[in-house]
């Protein structure tokens, strides 16, 4: 399992660099692909970019259980539950946004509320180095913002300004 930095650390806000993708072919990269997709399920997370554990490059996993997503022009995604987005990009597709709660294994403890859009458009590489072009909708549109936002050197404190720590029963 690889360690996930958390704040204070500088590098978090750091902008991530993009990835040249004669590096999909390299074995050792193709197992840390896999250790940040493994990491992403030990720690309970909906997904997980890699400057989150110490890579300032412009990669996430998403684990995608349970979401609605729609390929287009037949390209599929070629991991069956996860995908894996590589120098992604994305713009909304309608002006509906909404609020709602997000939490971050970078912030543990602590949640906030931020405004996302609810339709999006995605343009990345998957791990094979195939161009994948997909809609997402509703909670999978907010996570695939949420980790961009990271490959950007932003975190969801840095977009709201309500703050909430998490109630421990113990105390």
């Amino acid at each position: 399992m690889l360690t996930i930095l958390t704040l204070p650390n500088k590098s978090l806000h750091e902008r991530s660099s993009e990835i040249e993708l004669a590096l999909l072919s390299n074995k050792p990269f193709q197992s840390w692909l896999r250790g940040l997709n493994e990491t992403m399920h030990e720690r309970d997370g909906v997904g997980l970019s890699a400057p989150q554990v110490g890579r300032n490059i412009r990669i996430c996993t998403i684990n995608r259980a349970g979401t609605k997503l729609v390929m287009d022009d037949k390209h599929e995604p070629t991991m069956p539950h996860d995908l894996i987005l590589i120098n992604p990009v994305w713009k909304k597709i309608s002006r509906k946004q909404k609020k709602d709660i997000e939490g971050c294994l970078s912030v543990p403890g602590f949640y906030g509320k931020v405004k996302r859009y609810h339709d999006i458009l995605v343009e990345a590489i998957d791990e094979k180095g195939k161009k994948i072009k997909f809609e997402a909708h509703g909670f999978f549109a907010r996570v695939v913002q949420h980790e961009v936002d990271h490959l950007d050197g932003i975190l969801f404190v840095d977009r709201t300004k309500e703050i909430f720590k998490e109630k421990n029963d113990k105390n």
